[in-house]
């Protein structure tokens, strides 16, 4: 089973792609979160997949609102860093994969660089296609360098 960090953002993953427009209708953050919580997730802990310990909830709901509140700005900011694709083209896990990693380089303290750039690498894998590891890791890297973040 994943460390409940990596749970923390595979739920909130979960629920982006739930609120991704072209989802009929596309969901607010805060409904995403309830539906998920209400409906999906097993707050007890007792070793279910959909499980999240508490205190890990907190990350998924920062993760979510964040991606949320900053989406033009990270979409922005993607447009730039994948210079030969236009974000509608890129496959929407990815996509999601990297807003949240976007969101924590740029807007999120205390998790060091090279964690959000293997959760994400890590997630691409578990949920992305073939090539998306590749894509996720290419693109975090440049983002890196450009936004200066150690």
């Amino acid at each position: 089973m994943a460390g409940p960090r990596r749970r923390a953002r595979e739920i909130a993953l979960q629920i982006l792609h739930q609120g991704t427009p072209g989802s009929e209708p596309p969901l607010d953050p805060d409904t995403a979160i309830a539906l998920y919580f209400t409906h999906l997730a097993d707050d007890d802990s007792d070793g279910d997949a959909a499980a999240v310990p508490k205190a890990d909830r907190e990350l998924v709901e920062r993760l979510v609102r964040g991606v949320a509140a900053h989406r033009t700005e990270i979409d922005e900011m993607l447009t730039n860093l994948s210079r030969n694709w236009r974000v509608e083209r890129i496959a929407i896990v990815e996509r999601n994969v990297i807003r949240i990693a976007l969101f924590e380089l740029r807007w999120s303290d205390g998790t060091p660089v090279n964690v959000v750039l293997n959760e994400a690498i890590e997630l691409a894998k578990r949920y992305g296609t073939a090539e998306g590891a590749a894509f996720v890791n290419g693109l975090l890297d440049r983002a890196v360098g450009e936004l200066n973040v150690r």
